[in-house]
């Protein structure tokens, strides 16, 4: 019993020396009192910052610049017709050869990976972060990741929710909601999202 305390203790404070962005990354529940919880609003009004200056943009180049300031990284060949919607652009990674229509809106805490050669209709959210089912815990805040893989597109107004990976080649279709994973090579639809046919 001794030893279980030891490891429970162990474990809480390895869980309080990360950040809470890792924490949330990690799958943990940020409740409303977690002593960190201001740097989550902190970083949402500095990446707002930067998206008033990308949305009101009419430079290609200018966009590209500014969306590689805000995800930390430089980006290749990447296209997007703003307005665009983020909430905290560090956990968010976009490959080469991606376009992002207008109107899309990504919560990133749980963390989003956009490979290659995606293509992302218009108004489509993607959704990384939840909240617990108690009533008790429902203020508190989960991040799930979702990844989406070479060459898939994402129909215009789909919402991608957390944990979910599209597969490569895969289609979203319009409207669509995804709450479970997608396989390679597949078309998915309707609400929740299920196979429509596969793609020869």
């Amino acid at each position: 019993m001794a030893d279980l305390a030891f490891l429970f203790s162990k474990y809480l404070k390895m869980s309080f020396n990360k950040d809470i962005f890792t924490r949330l990354r990690n799958g943990e529940t940020i409740m409303p009192d977690d002593p960190e919880i201001h740097k989550l609003l902190q970083a949402s009004y500095e990446v707002k910052k930067q998206l008033i200056l990308l949305n009101t943009s009419t430079e290609p180049n200018e966009i590209l610049k500014i969306l590689s300031e805000i995800v930390g990284g430089k980006l290749e060949n990447v296209a997007v017709f703003t307005p665009l919607y983020i909430n905290y652009g560090k956990n968010l990674t976009i490959g080469k050869n991606v376009f992002i229509n207008f109107d899309c809106t990504f919560l990133t805490l749980g963390g989003i990976t956009i490979e290659d050669d995606v293509l992302i209709g218009p108004k489509v959210s993607l959704i990384t972060e939840n909240h617990p089912l108690k009533p008790q815990h429902r203020k508190g805040l989960i991040g799930k990741s979702i990844h989406i893989k070479k060459n898939a597109w994402i129909g215009a107004r789909a919402t991608i929710l957390p944990g979910v990976t599209i597969g490569e080649n895969a289609v979203v279709a319009a409207g669509a909601v995804v709450s479970k994973d997608v396989p390679d090579n597949v078309v998915v639809g309707g609400i929740p999202a299920k196979i429509i046919k596969t793609i020869e």
